[in-house]
């Protein structure tokens, strides 16, 4: 990984609004994450708002839980939350979804963003790159299985 930020992009035909709508609710998460990490939260269905945090029970292995933020939020065009675990003493790395209305329906374009993650130099040369990009494809697959007609 010679950058701090990978991403992946698909066309989903869907609106903004609509994507939005799935993206901004943590309830759903696991119910398009491609990772196969995500297992849920304990939080209500309800949209999140910039400064948001919620939690999330995770899975890569051992269970385990982390602490997110919502650091970006644009309705219908952008958001983005901070991962961090052990407290804020790991992590700090950012996922982030741009959606732009294209014609055919809506690009969205998702990034892993470790330039303030505190394991950033270890992260950077490991497999969690290769495995992000792969469970970012995975993910906007099942996103456009969602919302797909």
């Amino acid at each position: 990984m010679d950058t701090d930020t990978i991403s992946v992009e698909r066309t989903i035909n869907a609106s903004p609004a609509s994507i939005f709508a799935l993206l901004s609710d943590a309830a759903r998460h696991s119910d398009f994450d491609g990772s196969g990490t995500v297992r849920g939260t304990r939080q209500e269905s309800r949209p999140l708002s910039l400064g948001t945090r919620f939690g999330m029970a995770m899975h890569m292995g051992v269970g385990y839980r982390t602490a997110n933020e919502v650091v970006e939020f644009e309705p219908d065009r952008r958001i983005a939350w901070r991962t961090t675990g052990a407290k804020g003493l790991i992590g700090g790395r950012v996922w982030r979804y741009v959606l732009e209305p294209v014609d055919g329906g809506t690009l969205v374009t998702e990034s892993w963003d470790v330039s303030r993650d505190r394991q950033k130099f270890f992260l950077k040369r490991s497999k969690m790159p290769a495995a992000a990009k792969s469970g970012m494809r995975k993910t906007l697959d099942r996103l456009a299985d969602q919302l797909e007609p």
